[in-house]
């Protein structure tokens, strides 16, 4: 058996790794953006224009598409990762059908994202190409909607399996209470359910959020890789990731591979934020609890 002091060590040596490892990648990204931050400062932010040709970068097409994306497609799976949710560990809970939806949930989450995303240049790109043509914009097929269609299929694995952890951990005694004063199933999920496990379902949509701003292959393969920014969903775009994934092999100049770490820079900061933002609201909602 292990001693708690020895128990104790472990924990904090597993503790300064992590921190040691997100310092390690904080100060790397940093230091190596250096010269991009030196040449075109906050304007970098702000700029609509990339150009590596005659040197003028901007970042502004692209986190907008990152988030456009993310936004997207998280709006798209919220109410199929809440249902399945509910069907896994409400409606039919401990029954067969249930069992097997949990078991594709799973083998969805497994899934190589090269494979969702041939997937969704061989069925969605065609579907969306459709729509395209009936509001008379240009027939790419590929756009903001189609990588955020198939990002949305790929994170719903992840607020499903979060959401109906927490569901199963409702006190049982809870929803008998409801029973007993005469509300049916639905009035006992809407005023019992949902208000004990709000936190949690919450904390599976943002690691859904997560999942999606850092997709790159599926993404990569159906967004259209436009570098000029648009907020129309039916329009190509890029996003950070899928930025970096296509040029950072053919970048030469030093000036083109620091913008590029810049924006994985970037990209990094957002992803903290969105955490730290999560982690405030998970904390308010289990205080209003």
């Amino acid at each position: 058996m292990i001693s708690e002091k020895i128990y104790k060590r472990i924990i904090a040596t597993g503790g300064v790794l992590i921190v040691g490892l997100l310092l390690s990648i904080f100060f790397t990204l940093f230091i190596n953006s250096m010269p991009s931050i030196k040449k075109f400062g906050f304007k970098f932010l702000i700029n609509k224009t990339w150009d590596p040709v005659f040197g003028n970068f901007g970042a502004l097409p692209f986190v907008l598409g990152t988030l456009l994306t993310s936004v997207v497609s998280l709006i798209i799976s919220i109410p199929f990762s809440l249902s399945l949710s509910l069907f896994i560990s409400e409606y039919y809970r401990d029954r067969f059908f249930s069992k097997i939806f949990e078991i594709f949930v799973e083998i969805l989450a497994v899934i190589p994202s090269v494979i969702f995303g041939l997937w969704a240049l061989f069925y969605l790109a065609p579907i969306v190409r459709n729509i395209q043509i009936k509001l008379s914009l240009p027939p790419t097929g590929v756009s903001i909607l189609t990588a955020s269609l198939v990002l949305s299929i790929m994170i719903i694995p992840y607020a499903t399996s979060v959401g109906k952890e927490v569901i199963k951990l409702v006190p049982y005694d809870l929803k008998e209470a409801g029973f007993s004063f005469g509300a049916t199933h639905y009035e006992v999920i809407r005023k019992v359910v949902f208000p004990y496990a709000k936190s949690g379902i919450f904390a599976g949509f943002l690691l859904s959020f997560g999942r999606a701003i850092g997709e790159t292959m599926a993404v990569t393969m159906v967004i259209g890789n436009s570098n000029f920014l648009t907020f129309n969903i039916f329009h190509p775009a890029n996003t950070i990731s899928s930025l970096i994934a296509n040029e950072f092999l053919e970048a030469v100049e030093n000036i083109h591979i620091s913008v590029l770490i810049e924006l994985a820079f970037i990209l990094f900061i957002i992803t903290l934020i969105v955490n730290f933002i999560a982690n405030f609201i998970i904390k308010k909602m289990r205080v209003s609890l």
